[in-house]
């Protein structure tokens, strides 16, 4: 690991039984970067996104997050050292608005007690960054709905607020594209490639339109394992890559 990487996998597995969902998979992503894991089915994509989240436990190898081995540590610990996920399925309070779902992001990472939440100053200063971002991800007008009268696009982009409400280094995105009109992923494309630098993205998606237009760096897995990581150009030309997407998508598009 160098001091430009932010996420580093040595030789991660996860066994199922005798089934090896990721079989000893080492991975860099470099901080800042715009990092995309593609796959035909049954890659083990969504399980290697499960162990860098932390929802799932590594059956052997070790993750480190900028030099701190976080292996065993919960996700709420991970989310604390910076790394942000946003899931395949929703995770959002459906009853409660837009805005109040971003604010609790805000005074979950602040540790905002009600002693704290009573103070005007303080309480102005949570609803202001939480307006914030919903402005950064396209939802100013949409503060006083409930989550559950979003569109499909639209909750995905709460999502995204409510990550960036912990402000992390690493933000993890489990195909957000999954189920969304071309239009909704186009808006989510470009809120993507529009968040700041010091934001590093790991994206895990199956729409390769949305990931060779967004990353810069592809990693390929196949069968559990990795198969290739290099600049979307170089795996678009990639023989193996063909072959293991072969029948299932066109990768050179």
């Amino acid at each position: 690991m160098t001091d430009l990487d932010l996420l580093e996998l040595r030789q991660v597995s996860k066994h199922f039984g005798s089934f090896k969902a990721v079989d000893e998979v080492c991975l860099t992503v470099r901080a800042g970067a715009r990092h995309a894991v593609i796959g035909p089915n049954g890659a083990g994509k969504s399980t290697l996104f499960g162990l860098i989240s932390g929802t799932l436990p590594a059956s052997a190898g070790s993750l480190h997050l900028d030099g701190q081995d976080v292996t065993r540590l919960p996700v709420h610990r991970r989310v604390a050292l910076g790394a942000a996920a946003t899931f395949q399925h929703s995770s959002l309070f459906m009853r409660e608005t837009v805005l109040e779902n971003v604010l609790l992001a805000v005074l979950r990472r602040t540790g905002t007690g009600l002693g704290g939440w009573r103070k005007v100053s303080a309480r102005a200063a949570a609803i202001a960054q939480a307006r914030t971002l919903l402005e950064r991800v396209g939802l100013p007008s949409r503060h006083d709905h409930a989550a559950a009268a979003l569109s499909h696009g639209e909750r995905r982009q709460l999502e995204v607020a409510v990550a960036l409400a912990t402000e992390p280094r690493l933000l993890l995105l489990d195909e957000p594209a999954a189920g969304m009109s071309p239009a909704e992923t186009e808006r989510l494309t470009e809120l993507i490639a529009a968040l700041p630098g010091e934001v590093t993205v790991l994206l895990i998606e199956h729409d390769l339109d949305m990931v060779f237009e967004l990353a810069d760096t592809v990693t390929v897995m196949h069968l559990g394992r990795h198969l290739e990581t290099g600049p979307p150009d170089q795996v678009r030309a990639s023989a193996q890559v063909q072959s293991a997407y072969l029948g299932t998508v066109e990768v050179a598009s």
